[in-house]
């Protein structure tokens, strides 16, 4: 008997990726949409599909889809954020694995990540494996200030399909995003007691950190070979990292 699968995602003004991200998964047996107060077409176009749709205040990440993960009344979870839709080849792939009796109890998705548009292979950001399949009840997401992270029992394994992440198509979107995650990365860094109000510390988080990652990533990794656009994206994701230690410097100084 083929067991049946809810998806679970969370929105905030997503009127440019929701629609896209509702017709990867719309075979899907239950669809349920967590809103936190979207004031653009969100809301029309989740309801434009056969969902279940909440609003509910802002709890951080972890919170907001922990939410969305208790509405969901199916034997399997599929958490996808509102930018990423699942390939056609995932979707074949998801829909044969629950044909039958899943072996495993979770599965990591290699993740496509789109910067400009653009594909980039290599840099760590491919395949970026992220574990959003699951049996109902069999994980959850840990409260962190960014970054949330699954805390899963059972054994997992790893399918071979995509899915895409439609992240930053513009420079714009982008240095955005980054803005407001180093500020959320700068209050992870405080609790973990990495503010650097020492200046030799605060050189090496704000200054040799960034210089590295961008080295590591962009030469060892091979990020070079993603052509102009990942030049750029190691360059700006260096420059989120000095973000995050300066913001987190900031807002410690005075202590």
């Amino acid at each position: 008997m083929r067991k049946t699968l809810s998806v679970a995602i969370i929105t905030h003004n997503e009127e440019a990726n929701l629609e896209r991200s509702l017709g990867s998964v719309a075979w899907a047996d239950e669809i349920v949409v967590v809103d936190s107060g979207s004031t653009d077409r969100t809301a029309d176009i989740a309801r434009s599909f056969r969902v279940h749709f909440f609003r509910e205040e802002w709890k951080g990440f972890a919170g907001q889809k922990n939410s969305a993960l208790e509405k969901c009344h199916c034997d399997w979870i599929l958490s996808l954020d509102a930018d990423e839709a699942l390939s056609d080849e995932l979707a074949k792939e998801i829909w044969k694995l629950l044909e039958g009796s899943p072996p495993l109890d979770g599965y990591a998705l290699p993740r496509r990540n789109l910067f400009l548009n653009k594909w980039m292979r290599h840099g760590g950001f491919y395949p970026d494996p992220k574990l959003r399949l699951f049996r109902r009840g069999a994980a959850e997401f840990e409260a962190r200030p960014v970054h949330e992270t699954v805390h899963f029992v059972g054994q997992a394994g790893r399918l071979k399909g995509a899915l895409v992440h439609y992240a930053y198509p513009t420079l714009v979107d982008y240095i955005a995003h980054m803005d407001r995650y180093s500020s959320l990365g700068a209050e992870t860094a405080i609790s973990q007691g990495k503010a650097g109000k020492a200046l030799p510390r605060f050189l090496v988080n704000v200054v040799l950190n960034p210089v590295a990652t961008f080295v590591y990533n962009y030469f060892f990794r091979l990020g070079f070979l993603d052509g102009r656009e990942g030049l750029l994206l190691h360059l700006y994701h260096s420059v989120y990292v000095s973000w995050k230690y300066a913001k987190a410097w900031e807002r410690t100084r005075g202590l």
